[in-house]
Order: C-alpha cells, then sequence, then structure tokens
C-alpha cells in the first residue's frame, strides 16, 4: 500500500469559557451526573474574533474516579455578525484525588490533568461553512471559573 501523508494540526483558535456552580444531577446507573452552566467567554482565531453566548452547558459524566467525559454545547458570534453552533466533545483523565480536587472547584496544576477535545461546528454562514466540512481536535484545562482550550484543524 501506497504511503499517506498523515495529517498536520494547523491552529483554528483559543477559547476561554466563562462557566457557573455546577448542578449535581447525581450517581446514576452510568456513573456521576452534572451540568455545568455556560455563562459567555471569547474566542480568538488568525483575523476573526468572537463571544460566546451565555445559555449553553457541559453536560459531564464522571465514568469513574479517573475520568470524566463531557459534551459542551453552545453557540459563538463571530465579529461579523455570524452565529456558530459549537458541540465539544472531551475526555478528562486525572489520579483520583486530583479529580476530586477538580469536581470540588479547586485550582489544579493542568499538567496533572490529560484533556483533549473534538469539537465540532455548524453555521448558516456562506464565509465560514468550510468549518462544517472539517475535523477538529484540542486541548483544554479548567480553571475555578472558566474553560481554557485551544483549538486546531486537522489538516
Amino acid at each position: 500500500m501506497q504511503h499517506l501523508t498523515p495529517p498536520s494540526l494547523e491552529f483554528f483558535a483559543e477559547l476561554s469559557v466563562t462557566v457557573d456552580r455546577p448542578l449535581e444531577v447525581g450517581q446514576t446507573v452510568h456513573g456521576m451526573r452534572r451540568l455545568i452552566p455556560i455563562l459567555g467567554g471569547e474566542a480568538r482565531g488568525q483575523g476573526w474574533s468572537a463571544r460566546v453566548l451565555p445559555g449553553g452547558a457541559d453536560f459531564q459524566l464522571i465514568v469513574n474516579p479517573r475520568l470524566a467525559e463531557l459534551d459542551a454545547r453552545y453557540v459563538m458570534e463571530t465579529d461579523a455578525g455570524d452565529l456558530i453552533f459549537v458541540q465539544n466533545r472531551a475526555v478528562r483523565v486525572a489520579e483520583p484525588e486530583v479529580m476530586r480536587r477538580l469536581i470540588r472547584g479547586e485550582a489544579v496544576d493542568p499538567q496533572l490533568i490529560y484533556f483533549r477535545c473534538s469539537p465540532s461546528f455548524e453555521t448558516a454562514s456562506p464565509a465560514l461553512g468550510w468549518i462544517s466540512e472539517r475535523l477538529f481536535v484540542g486541548t483544554g484545562v479548567r480553571r475555578p471559573d472558566r474553560v481554557e482550550m485551544q483549538f486546531y484543524t486537522v489538516a
């Protein structure tokens, strides 16, 4: 088989998403359910910026003491007025004590946590339509009042 060129990553955007206190649903048959309301935030890419609109949420499942599965859904409005729906699925892994501290809302050294994500985007904007036709990956860090992420296009 002919060797294919491996994909590379190109910077797309960095985001800072402000969040509210978690709503604890509790221990369910699948794990500990939590909902983290999204209050706002901002995104910056090469030559563009956007604000994260309030009203989204991060739906979390704490699968076990080490692993959390995240599913954030929210809308961004670009500086040009275009709306972008974001769905960002992620995994967050850390030693159990580190994860407990993070869940309590404490500041934790990002080096102690594996936080990787795969955002997808939908928009009605013809100028931005290409973002619905690409794969993206990212990395993030949870701060007590916000989540900071960097997204990359898989080229």
